[in-house]
């Protein structure tokens, strides 16, 4: 009896391990199905999803993302109070910082600080525009392979394509911003105390360069977690066709 029942759970054990392998190599087929016929042009597995379908989708988070950047750093604090994307004292002014607070000018370091973000979270009220215009280069086949990418597929993308173009445009309005909450006020003493030291070097970063790279480098680091939030999370998707094309990353 023994070695009869021992027989049985081995072959009951078979079975059950077949019947898993056989459900995951068909699930493996089907998925590879379904992306194989997404590159084809026609739609995926009972999805529904063409290559507009998806290009549209791709098109329509980024618009959705960038446009909750855009808000989220452009309110009061948006920089300053976020710790992933705050703008720091220029390191390239370091020596400046140390040398004011050892004249007890800590007071004016953090005004200056808090007058470099006042500066980048303007001048982010202007970004969403400008990512949407970029957004409309993106190509069908861009878009299939964003979807299937990383999660942070969508921001790689805008940034490798379409960096240089923000910069040029940000750099005049962060300018305009940078002299709107009168940075260089704050700049100026902190400067002329370092720079009254025997000896030292004189230092004057370029405030302008400094706080458009660190505002774009802000905007992007928000626009990855917009993406995100669609990728993973189905509230975050907020019309149809995000609920579509996103959705069948769920199955």
């Amino acid at each position: 009896m023994k070695k009869l029942a021992c027989l049985l759970l081995l072959i009951l054990g078979f079975t059950a391990y077949s019947y898993s392998q056989f459900n995951l190599n068909k699930a493996f087929k089907s998925a590879t199905h379904d992306v194989d016929s997404l590159k084809g042009g026609k739609s995926g597995g009972g999805a529904g999803l063409s290559k507009e379908d998806i290009a549209n989708g791709l098109k329509e988070a980024l618009k959705v993302g960038s446009n909750n950047a855009g808000s989220s750093a452009s309110k009061v604090d948006g920089f300053l109070k976020d710790s992933l994307i705050k703008i720091p004292f220029p390191p390239d002014a370091e020596k400046v910082r140390k040398a004011a607070i050892d004249a007890g000018q800590q007071k004016q370091v953090d005004d200056f600080v808090v007058s470099l973000n006042r500066a980048a979270e303007q001048a982010a009220v202007k970004a969403a525009p400008i990512f949407v215009d970029a957004i409309t280069s993106m190509t069908i086949d861009d878009g299939i392979n964003i979807l299937h990418g990383a999660n942070d597929a969508a921001t790689q993308y805008m940034k490798s394509k379409t960096s240089q173009q923000l910069h040029d445009t940000f750099f005049p309005i962060v300018k305009a911003a940078i002299e709107s909450v009168n940075v260089t006020k704050y700049w100026t003493p902190l400067a002329t105390t370092y720079n009254s030291i025997p000896f030292v070097k004189k230092v004057n970063p370029d405030l302008n360069e400094y706080v458009t790279q660190a505002a774009l480098k802000g905007l992007f680091i928000l626009l990855a977690q917009e993406e995100l939030k669609i990728r993973q999370n189905p509230v975050a998707r907020v019309s149809d066709i995000l609920k579509k094309v996103f959705g069948s990353l769920d199955k």
